[in-house]
């Protein structure tokens, strides 16, 4: 096990979650079963005579969660199985490993991918490890915080030398996960009455990555978390978990958590901070955190569905009047704004990460 800790961090008092957590079924539960059948129209959300029935009420289900929550399930997503279930063996057999053969493959201040164990310190809670890789290789992102004064930085994922099958079972895991991705970015540009592939080009050249994460057990889970509270940055989030659960989201109602209850074959998917922005907050980025568990070790898979380096960041012209619903964002380069979470998760540095509201104009 790679986590090392010093006793103390489970005396500090900031890290036991004391919020209210409601024991609910909590997020919706959506049926994609019409876009396995039904090809996706490309119309918008408003031109109700170009879309079946079955599907316009998948996309009135897909709207709900979107604007009420910002989190919910899905099943009949069409990711076979099969796939799912042996990325996940793989992984486990991954985070199995003596940390010698792990360590071959860490991450480092330039290139961000590989693996990684949480450093437990008072200002870092997460009890992990973690295994990251590109969705496209190379990943193109900038060299410098400051783009307009450096150049491109090509990151190539870290392969480990075993399990046997593991490269190969993530590459197809990504595969079929983006498919989903592209999938669920129309749907919800339908739910904005946007033409149905306008958000697609942003992703030409993607910076999308996934995450293999293990939570072994923890001998003070009330005292830590699996994951602090947080916001994804990128667009979406399309996330498989195991049945130990853990996770869990803020309801945007009443501040209360809600506990997201593992559903067999389904993946979580949440909105990100970029979809916040391009819906000028008719969505939202909720936050949410992960528990400790002290018997049972967790494994999940978030796939983060990032757009290119170059994208500007900025609400639909289509979705901003400015008598009634003025934009609430400045606009900002996808590729710097990466760059600078990558640099502060890595050196954990003693200032606030950036985040999405520095950019709000209230």
């Amino acid at each position: 096990m790679g986590l090392e800790v010093d006793p103390a961090f489970f005396q500090e008092p900031e890290h036991r979650p004391n919020d209210t957590v409601v024991e609910a079924g909590g997020i919706p539960l959506i049926d994609l079963s019409p876009i396995l059948h039904l090809s996706i129209p490309d119309a918008d959300f408003g031109e109700t005579a170009a879309i079946p029935e079955p599907l316009a009420a998948m996309l009135a289900d897909v709207e709900a969660a979107c604007r009420e929550w910002g989190f919910f399930q899905v099943v009949n997503h069409g990711v076979a199985e099969e796939v799912v279930e042996k990325a996940a063996a793989l992984a486990r057999g991954f985070f199995g490993l003596e940390e010698e053969e792990k360590r071959r493959v860490r991450r480092d201040e330039v290139n961000p991918l590989g693996y990684y164990e949480s450093e437990h310190t008072k200002n870092v809670r997460d009890w992990k490890e973690v295994f990251d890789f590109a969705v496209e290789e190379p990943m193109v992102i900038p060299d410098s915080a400051e783009p307009e004064l450096g150049g491109l930085l090509q990151l190539y994922n870290q392969w480990p030398r075993c399990p046997i099958g593991f490269r190969e079972a993530c590459e197809e895991y990504a595969k079929a996960v983006t498919e989903l991705a592209f999938k669920l970015l129309e749907l919800i540009a339908l739910t904005l009455n946007m033409p149905t592939k306008c958000l697609n080009n942003y992703f030409k050249d993607q910076t999308s990555f996934i995450r293999l994460n293990y939570y072994p057990p923890c001998p003070s889970p009330r005292l830590a978390l699996g994951v602090g509270r947080h916001k994804d940055s990128g667009a979406l989030t399309i996330l498989q978990q195991d049945d130990v659960g853990g996770l869990e989201v803020k309801q945007r109602s009443d501040g209360k958590w809600i506990r997201v209850r593992p559903f067999p074959s389904a993946f979580v998917v949440n909105v990100g901070d970029i979809v916040q922005v391009w819906s000028n907050d008719r969505y939202e980025s909720v936050e949410h955190r992960v528990v400790a568990n002290s018997e049972k070790g967790r494994l999940s898979i978030p796939f983060f569905f990032n757009p290119a380096h170059y994208v500007t960041v900025k609400p639909l012209e289509e979705l901003v009047d400015e008598e009634k619903h003025p934009s609430r964002y400045k606009e900002y380069n996808w590729g710097k704004f990466f760059k600078l979470r990558k640099i502060s998760d890595f050196k954990k540095l003693e200032v606030e990460n950036i985040q999405v509201h520095h950019f709000s104009k209230n």
